[in-house]
This record gives C-alpha cells, sequence and structure tokens, in this order.
C-alpha cells in the first residue's frame, strides 16, 4: 500500500454526523462557500480550533478531534500551508473539487479523538469514544 500520513480534522457536530454516515470512511462535499478542505498536520492544532472555535462558535458548541490516514502519494501533492505559528499551524488545503479523491485515499476509519464542549452545550458525549450519546 505505501506509506500513510497521519492527518486531524477539528469539526463540528454536523460535520461529524456526515463523516459517521459516511462509515467512517469520507469527508463530506464542501458547501458552495468551502473552496478548500483544510485538514491539519499535527493534533494539538486541531485541539485548539476544536477548543477555541468550534466549542465556543458553532451551533451546537461542541467541537471534535479526528485522526486519520491518507496515502502519503496523495497527501504529498498538497503543500503545507503555514496559517500562523511556523511550528503548529500547518494545514493542507485541499480544493473542494479534488476532496472526492482525497477521499478515495484515506486509509482505515476516521477515528474521534478528543472533543471540546461550550459551557452551553446540553448534549451528552461518551467520555471514552468522544461520540454524541443523543
Amino acid at each position: 500500500m505505501g506509506e500513510v500520513v497521519t492527518l486531524w480534522r477539528p469539526t463540528g457536530l454536523h460535520e461529524l454526523r456526515l463523516v459517521a454516515a459516511s462509515g467512517w470512511r469520507a469527508w463530506p462535499p464542501r458547501l458552495p462557500d468551502q473552496p478548500i478542505f483544510y485538514p491539519v498536520l499535527n493534533r494539538p492544532y486541531a485541539e485548539e480550533i476544536a477548543r477555541d472555535w468550534n466549542a465556543r462558535r458553532n451551533t451546537p458548541p461542541v467541537g471534535f478531534v479526528t485522526e486519520f490516514g491518507v496515502r502519503a502519494d496523495v497527501a504529498t501533492r498538497y503543500a503545507i500551508q503555514v496559517v500562523g505559528a511556523q511550528d503548529r499551524h500547518q494545514e493542507l488545503w485541499v480544493p473542494a473539487e479534488e476532496l472526492e479523491a482525497f477521499n478515495a485515499a484515506i486509509v482505515g476509519p476516521i477515528r474521534v479523538v478528543a472533543h471540546f464542549a461550550g459551557s452551553d452545550f446540553t448534549g451528552r458525549i461518551d467520555p471514552v469514544t468522544h461520540l454524541p450519546l443523543d
């Protein structure tokens, strides 16, 4: 199969449900106002976005951190984009029209590895799996 690159993606509840509907195998198509799909290159950055953005600004106020593998020959087609601190805020920018091919290169399931709930979140999340219970 070749080398696999591990990536992370901070996501909200709506997108997470769409990933679950895919059998944990694919990211949903981008919305018209979302020209890129951006997985990030390290877990701390994904946690920062899920905690400081998703859990504070999303409706409902909860953010999830996902982890997944992508074949290296596909992942390396995209230049690393630095959007803040050089050593931490790194992303891949996958054009929306290439997301289907990117999804086809995912190896194994997309896994939820952490969650952050805002103070107004009324749902329930399993503390072990980090998956919504409602």
